[in-house]
């Protein structure tokens, strides 16, 4: 086991974090499954409204790879399939019947088909492009992460809640996927007694959980190699489907946020409404932003809305917090949170959370070579120069500059930082799938 430190980056120490590590079970009828969630996939439904269900049954396919499937949460009737512009597919909504039927898979045949008919292989994902993985292609090392660094983030210890013996079981099956490694990275605060792959501590601020950060630091992505990504829980998930035989579509979520009353750890099931979290738990729920995910990287939902991939965070912040704030984005209260220590808070609140809303306090400018992503980019790229190249879609500059070591998600604390409010995880998604469509 080796320990890598991580000195870039920033721990963002929010209010809304969970004191109290019991965990509530929840109840639902309503579950939906939303297509967005799952890049690099083009639906083709399985399903049509009124048909009834089971847990693991599919719902769709992919257009271009038909053994790629994904699956229903529960057991049911498809209430509706809603669409959006052009008919694309933007969610497949269950209502559950209460039976829990769920369908059983052939654990001793083939690997690769058993995690396409259950839907599981979703769940990994694919670097470059950060995509579901091509049936077809064999990675060079798979990478799976067992922290999560992001603010308020989950306590995976607590994820892995009575689960911890089928990590083995995931990381043996997932081993017969590859001729390389499989690595795990871990924070020095908890380490899993795994067996069958190579475990790696780092030791930092966030983004160290981010698993693009650990390959960059472990034995990064060159142009030509592909190598797979997925974390803990969903190795855990793999390793019980192939000891029962079904798909455990249980999860624990964090429901974090200043706007929570009482933070707290909830049981329920994937793609649950997300009123079935929060209850009457919010704090003032007129004037509040739902995320699905962490707040850095996570969807904005309605309070009608469902809980989105990848199923283990809530995230609920205060939408404005002074609408009159004297001077708007320039002003100097000494409230103001600043990272560069340019307002007084940190030395007025230091070791104290911090306040935040949704605002962005200032609108899109020209990029300001400052060597600002350097400082939140743990990884060897020349953050701002990619970026432009993005923009220009140069794909030799993008090859060059290392665009298929990153995902989205590796520029989320760049995006929080930057001074320019560029929507950098937007670029870098758009960038990723422009270059996909261009190299295939």
């Amino acid at each position: 086991m080796a320990e890598i430190k991580i000195k870039k980056g920033i721990n963002l120490n929010l209010e809304g974090a969970i004191a109290d590590a019991t965990i509530t079970d929840t109840s639902c009828k309503s579950f939906a499954v939303i297509p967005d969630d799952f890049t690099g996939i083009t639906p083709r439904l399985d399903v049509k409204e009124g048909d009834s269900v089971e847990a693991g049954s599919v719902l769709y396919h992919d257009k271009n790879h038909t053994e790629v499937k994904v699956t229903s949460p529960v057991a049911g009737r498809v209430a509706a399939v809603a669409r959006g512009e052009r008919r694309k597919i933007e969610a497949i909504v269950i209502e559950a019947d209460g039976s829990n039927k769920a369908k059983t898979f052939d654990t001793k045949g083939d690997v690769r088909n058993t995690l396409l008919e259950s839907g599981l292989w979703c769940a990994l994902r694919q670097r470059p492009y950060d995509i579901v993985p091509d049936p077809s292609v064999k990675p060079r090392d798979i990478f799976i992460t067992a922290f999560d660094s992001a603010p308020l983030a989950p306590d995976f210890s607590l994820l892995l809640n009575g689960k911890e013996k089928y990590l083995d079981k995931g990381i043996e099956v997932l081993s017969t996927l590859t001729d390389g490694n499989v690595y795990l990275g871990c924070c020095p605060e908890w380490v899993p007694d795994a067996k069958g792959c190579i475990i790696n501590t780092f030791n930092g601020p966030h983004p160290a959980g981010n698993v693009g950060v650990q390959i960059a630091n472990v034995k990064p992505v060159n142009k030509g190699e592909t190598v797979w990504t997925l974390d803990a829980v969903t190795a855990a998930r793999i390793g019980e489907l192939f000891t029962t035989g079904s798909v455990p579509f249980d999860t624990i979520v964090a429901v974090t946020g200043e706007s929570i009353k009482h933070p707290h750890y909830a049981r329920c099931t994937m793609g649950c409404t997300v009123a079935s979290l929060l209850g009457n738990d919010v704090d003032n729920p007129e004037n509040c932003r739902i995320v699905s995910g962490n707040l850095l990287t996570g969807n904005h939902v309605a309070a009608n809305g469902y809980l989105r991939f990848p199923y283990r965070q809530l995230s609920v912040i205060t939408e404005v917090k002074n609408p009159a704030d004297f001077l708007g984005w320039a002003s100097l209260s000494p409230r103001r949170f600043s990272i560069y220590h340019s307002f007084t808070n940190w030395l007025l609140r230091r070791g104290k959370p911090a306040e935040f809303d949704a605002k962005l306090n200032g609108g899109e400018r020209a990029i300001i070579m400052s060597g600002e992503y350097d400082r939140m980019l743990p990884m060897d790229i020349l953050g701002e120069f990619l970026i432009k190249a993005i923009i220009a879609f140069d794909i030799d500059k993008m090859e060059q500059l290392g665009i298929y070591e990153v995902a989205p998600e590796d520029f989320a604390l760049c995006e929080f930082a930057d001074t320019s409010k560029l929507p950098l995880q937007k670029i870098v998604r758009e960038g990723l799938d422009k270059l996909y469509k261009e190299m295939n």
